[in-house]
């Protein structure tokens, strides 16, 4: 699918001089004198590696397609991380490289969607938020109020978020994976 440069947006998969690359930023820019480009922040998949590239707005760019399957978390073993197809049960490994700060928030038999480009793994979907369970933090500070302050608190994964003075060792919270912030405690 081709685009126009104007219509890149963050997260977006493209192919740049043949090579797989995630949009981390754009910023539209409009000289004094002349036509208006756009200044995109890329990283390219494949090898991690970040750069600036300034397109023509009206430049046509490849959109990549990326298919999503439905694949079930099984268990970490090491720097590898085991995931099954649901449907046909076969297996792939991917490493804490492909996966970045996913794994803060995997958790077995989790259900996530892998991202595949041309029958590679290439990253994976994470929901919009997980529900983890605290497993060290300070302990409550009586007459504190929700809104007051916060106070670290490790998670099962390891994740180490800021929440409310009220939430426990033991007790499930609700984490948001775009962020990493916590969002509510879960009863």
């Amino acid at each position: 699918m081709i685009i126009i440069a104007t219509q890149l947006r963050v997260g977006m998969n493209i192919i740049h001089k043949e090579k797989l690359c995630r949009v981390a930023s754009v910023t539209h820019v409009t000289p004094g004198k002349g036509h208006g480009m756009i200044q995109a922040k890329l990283r390219e998949v494949a090898t991690g590696t970040g750069f600036d590239y300034r397109f023509r707005s009206d430049e046509r760019i490849e959109r990549a397609t990326l298919e999503q399957r439905q694949m079930e978390f099984l268990y970490a073993d090491g720097e590898e991380y085991v995931f099954m197809n649901s449907e046909t049960y076969e297996q792939i490994n991917l490493n804490t490289e492909l996966l970045g700060d996913s794994i803060n928030y995997l958790l077995p038999n989790i259900q996530i969607k892998v991202e595949f480009f041309q029958d590679q793994p290439i990253g994976v979907d994470l929901p919009q938020s997980v529900e983890l369970e605290v497993v060290e933090t300070a302990p409550e500070l009586k007459g504190a109020t929700a809104s007051a302050s916060a106070k670290p608190a490790t998670l099962e994964t390891g994740l180490v978020v800021q929440v409310p003075q009220f939430v426990k060792v033991g007790e499930k919270i609700r984490v948001d994976t775009s962020e990493g912030k916590y969002i509510e405690r879960v009863k």
